[in-house]
């Protein structure tokens, strides 16, 4: 019997072609399984399209809640060896989202996030309601908080214990002792917030408030503030 041969030319051609071709239509649902965001914190209800463009329903960070999210691989992030998905709001009732999550062999974080996150369910008892991120960059090597940068704003709903925060607290986004530190204060500089977050979603947050009325005081410690040298101080540990 004779055998056909195809040129090695034409047959690594239509090798090439069929790779692009799985890859152009490879479903988001499973990059993201392939890329372990899963396991990194972010999941969605529904993953719908290719990994080029491609949509989630009711995405989530941990507790936290995203909204619906145009999702897309970046190309030239896989020619270094990292994923990048670039993410985007796309529910018009729900604050704009905007930036991208990213992993490699031995990394991972966000990029360029601008996005308003609800956390009230994460941080209650206290009222943090929303984290507002501009422009932020956060990046893991090793388990470890090798880089952030970018400018961090709580929204606080109501008061605690008496004390106004509606103005909210900001700071700048840093590492510190291997987790990502965001060093909030408030406008009267009287109060301070100190949340580090950790590669493995861990959380420690610490709201410290000075004040010079004694009879705030007592409602602090009734709220479950306890007294220290920089003033009252509220701790809470969780995971998001």
């Amino acid at each position: 019997m004779k055998r056909i041969r195809m040129p090695l030319g034409r047959g690594l051609y239509f090798l090439c072609a069929f790779l692009i071709a799985l890859i152009a239509l490879l479903p988001l649902r499973l990059a993201l399984d392939w890329f372990t965001l899963d396991e990194q914190g972010l999941s969605a209800r529904k993953a719908e399209g290719s990994v080029w463009l491609g949509r989630l329903t009711e995405a989530r960070f941990g507790d936290a809640p995203l909204g619906d999210l145009g999702a897309r691989l970046s190309p030239i992030q896989l020619l270094v060896g990292r994923a990048r998905v670039d993410l985007e709001g796309t529910d018009e009732s729900a604050p704009p989202m905007k930036g991208a999550f990213g992993v490699s062999r031995n990394t991972i974080g966000i990029d360029d996030m601008t996005a308003a996150i609800p956390v009230a369910a994460v941080f209650a008892p206290l009222p943090v309601d929303t984290l507002d991120l501009s422009d932020v960059s956060v990046r893991f090597k090793d388990g470890q908080c090798d880089h952030a940068e970018g400018r961090v704003r709580a929204t606080v709903a109501g008061d605690i214990a008496g004390i106004n925060l509606g103005q909210g607290l900001g700071g700048n986004a840093r590492c510190d002792g291997g987790a990502l530190l965001l060093p909030l204060q408030g406008q009267s500089g009287m109060e301070r917030l100190a949340i580090k977050l950790f590669e493995d979603g861990r959380y420690e947050f610490d709201l410290a408030v000075r004040t010079a009325d004694p009879a705030l005081g007592p409602k602090l410690l009734l709220s479950g503030f306890r007294q220290t040298q920089d003033g009252y101080v509220f701790s809470l540990q969780g995971r998001f």
